[in-house]
């Protein structure tokens, strides 16, 4: 594409292959003392499933009064059964029921006594508070990039295995389409899995057979199964995994060669992906810093192929 003076355009992804470049920096952490923040911490500790987050934010929302009702009363304000208010209890930490109920009265009398952080953040909904938390990820992902060595190793390997293979399961499969379709970009050969079973070991094996060095897996919670099962496979076949997930320690990140842990969101029934995302545009990013002369020639020759074949509007 060019302008009307004959002078090229680059496309976005030109542009910053160009000019961007892996960068880093440092910020210092806020603390909350509010009774909503109380209980996002209670809360946040343990892996939560969603029927579990639906229980918790109900008690958000509704603490001065949540915090004084029986176990019936709780599962039938959030519709779910006693047993799966008593299990909740227990994720975050609790003997059972009683002794959650105590905490979360301890946290509601100060609320309305007034005490510290009776008021709630700043008047945040929970929304707003999703966001807050994304805000913090991409921080504490912001300060493990203060030394991104590591990262700008790994993909220099992913760059240069052929052909290279991303590993997505079940709701990790967005992340993973997302890295491979940026990736065939600058690279020959991706190769994306997004099916478990004997399909994912296929793809696997056959991407050895041709030369492959390297997978990138993605494992976003819940974690599943088949995904520890393929990365086995993987590691079996002669296969280097590098692992993008919210868990340094495990029996996935156990399994893999290269662990790049950044935190999810889990303030809503759904996760949300800010710092994986970016965690993978970094990696993408340091696969075209990896070898600058092949990734301009296929940047410049798939933008001839979508001008060409009219792929997108034009702005």
């Amino acid at each position: 594409m060019g302008d009307k003076g004959g002078a090229p355009v680059p496309s976005p992804q030109q542009a910053r292959a160009q000019a961007s470049s892996i960068t880093s920096g440092k910020t210092a952490p806020e603390t909350e003392v509010s009774p909503t923040s109380q209980l996002r911490a209670l809360f946040d500790r343990p892996r939560l499933s969603p029927g579990q987050r639906r229980i918790a934010q109900y008690l958000i929302e509704h603490i001065t009064e949540a915090a004084f009702l029986s176990i019936t009363d709780l599962a039938e304000r959030v519709g779910v059964s006693q047993p799966s208010v008593t299990r909740f209890a227990a994720a975050v930490g609790f003997s059972g029921y009683p002794s959650l109920r105590e905490k979360l009265q301890s946290i509601a009398l100060g609320t309305l006594a007034g005490g510290p952080g009776a008021a709630d953040d700043n008047g945040s909904n929970e929304l707003q508070a999703a966001v807050d938390a994304e805000i913090d990820n991409l921080e504490n992902l912001r300060r493990d990039f203060a030394d991104p060595d590591q990262l700008i190793d790994i993909g220099r390997r992913l760059s240069r295995s052929t052909p290279l293979t991303v590993l997505g399961l079940r709701i990790s499969a967005s992340l993973a389409e997302y890295f491979a379709y940026a990736a065939r970009r600058v690279h020959p050969d991706v190769r994306l899995v997004t099916r478990g079973g004997s399909v994912a070991y296929d793809a696997l094996l056959q991407s050895r057979e041709a030369g492959g060095t390297w997978v990138l897996a993605f494992s976003m919670p819940r974690h599943a199964q088949e995904t520890l099962t393929a990365v086995r496979v993987a590691r079996g076949a002669g296969l280097k995994v590098a692992l993008i997930t919210d868990l340094a320690l495990g029996p996935i990140a156990d399994e893999a060669d290269v662990v790049f842990a950044t935190s999810t969101g889990s303030r809503l029934v759904f996760d949300s992906y800010a710092a994986p995302g970016v965690m993978a545009a970094a990696l993408l990013q340091a696969m075209t810093d990896a070898d600058p002369e092949r990734t301009q020639a296929r940047l410049e020759g798939y933008e001839q192929i979508s001008d060409q074949h009219q792929f997108f509007l034009r702005d």
